[in-house]
């Protein structure tokens, strides 16, 4: 079903064969990682969830795809806790493509926690937002986005329950957490990157915050 609240398109290459997933009145799904590669060369490792009514007879899993659909979360048990799962639910499926960098994501939704403004150890400005994207049947999908420079300053005069808009792309990274035994565990975060911010709606304005303030 589409969703003009929530749209993403991506091309790129399976990391690996689509494994299944789950079946829901006896549809398959398959889960497999997208790669799409970045303007500056690095790439990205999606999560994708294809429905298996949309794969072709006789498809090629080594060719490049081009998918569209929207982005979803689920909650899964990960090492006893519960953890925010991030995929594209693939909607539509094609082979080719010529932009072999396309990752365009459109969401608007309400924030539903406090937007973290902070800096990098390197001195750029950061600011992380939860957005809660409305899906059919009252559900809601709550997607992580980040915004930089001059977006995370205006980003950090958001509150919870504002209306906001955002274009951007979906983004991977690894990062290592400490574990109570004193041993790191290498973990991927996925995230929706912020180009653009737009207010759907009235927005309170109010300065913004110095860093020492924020902690």
């Amino acid at each position: 079903m589409e969703n003009p609240n929530n749209h993403m398109s991506a091309a790129g290459h399976l990391e690996g064969p689509l494994e299944l997933s789950h079946r829901v009145m006896n549809e398959p799904f398959y889960a497999g990682v997208l790669e799409v590669k970045r303007l500056s060369g690095a790439v990205d490792h999606l999560p994708v969830t294809v429905p298996g009514k949309l794969l072709p007879e006789g498809w090629d899993p080594t060719a490049q795809w081009l998918m569209q659909g929207q982005i979803r979360s689920y909650n899964k048990v990960v090492d006893g806790a519960g953890r925010l799962m991030i995929t594209l639910f693939v909607q539509h499926l094609s082979q080719g493509g010529d932009n072999d960098t396309l990752n365009r994501v459109e969401l608007s939704g309400a924030l539903c926690k406090p937007p973290v403004y902070r800096s990098t150890p390197f001195g750029r400005e950061i600011c992380d937002l939860m957005l809660a994207v409305n899906r059919a049947f009252g559900k809601s999908d709550y997607i992580p986005c980040i915004a930089w420079g001059r977006n995370a300053q205006f980003a950090s005069r958001f509150h919870v329950g504002d209306r906001v808009r955002v274009t951007g792309r979906l983004q991977s990274r690894e990062y290592q957490k400490l574990l109570e035994n004193g041993e790191y565990l290498l973990r991927n975060a996925f995230e929706v990157s912020a180009f653009t911010l737009e207010p759907e709606g009235e927005m309170i304005e109010e300065p913004v915050l110095p860093l020492e303030r924020l902690s």
